[in-house]
């Protein structure tokens, strides 16, 4: 178990959190070679957090799950993308 900061989407804050990263609850993208790549998607908190590879703090989405973007790079980067184009 990691303490870390991320971006809360439901509450428009930074947030420190106690996050714990298994097989059973991440999807991890080896193919991440830049900074602002999809590096890990994990369910937690009843919600997604999306971490990128570089020094942007990981983003959580109330709601959300690994399942429901079908474990989808592309659609937590769709996600993500969205939710700062639109606030």
């Amino acid at each position: 178990m990691a303490t870390i900061t991320l971006y809360n989407t439901l509450q428009s804050r930074l947030q420190t959190v106690d996050l714990e990263c298994t097989d059973a609850n991440t999807t991890w993208f080896e193919d991440a070679s830049n900074d602002h790549d999809i590096y890990m998607i994990t369910d937690a908190f009843g919600g997604l957090v999306i971490s990128e590879r570089g020094y942007d703090y990981p983003v959580w989405f109330d709601g959300v799950s690994r399942e429901k973007i079908g474990y989808s790079k592309r659609r937590a980067k769709s996600l993500k993308t969205g939710y700062i184009t639109s606030g």
